[in-house]
């Protein structure tokens, strides 16, 4: 099984995203991917985020789990230490080609939250969600569990 981590970083009222333009289509993410050999989900999490975005941070808790067919995607809420954002030198920056549509563009960019919520391209969706009810009520006590049907 393959395990994403992912991250969230809410400051003055704004997410941290990748904005994509893949294939043709143009979406945005949370900061994140896949874990390497030894390392832990909130390892992978704190790496891709500096790698994506320049930023260090660190966990501050596991707040949803994601099951979609083979992989497992793991999102946990931030708080930035250092760095400056858009920075990043991650292999999506230093070795990939824009005119390939396969490899595509990934931009760092804030996105206020009163826009999350009116994205429908903010993936993956129920994680947006998560970010918009968690601003107004609170984060949950227990991370959520969400099991994806793949189709």
């Amino acid at each position: 099984m393959r395990v994403r981590a992912g991250v969230i970083l809410i400051e003055d009222g704004k997410v941290a995203l990748i904005e994509r333009h893949r294939a043709g289509k143009h979406y945005y993410v949370f900061p994140g991917g896949g874990m390497d050999d030894g390392e832990t989900p909130e390892q992978a999490a704190v790496r891709e985020m500096e790698e994506e975005t320049g930023l260090q941070v660190a966990i501050r808790r596991k707040v949803a789990q994601i099951y979609f067919g083979l992989s497992e995607q793991i999102y946990y809420l931030v708080d930035r230490l250092d760095g400056k954002f858009g920075t990043g030198t991650g292999e999506e920056f230093t070795d990939s080609d824009p005119n390939d549509p396969t490899e595509g563009v990934y931009v760092p960019v804030w996105m206020f939250l009163e826009e999350l919520a009116q994205h429908d391209k903010v993936y993956p969706a129920d994680v947006a969600a998560l970010v918009i009810d968690a601003v107004k009520n609170g984060w949950p006590e227990e991370p959520i569990l969400i099991v994806e049907d793949p189709k």
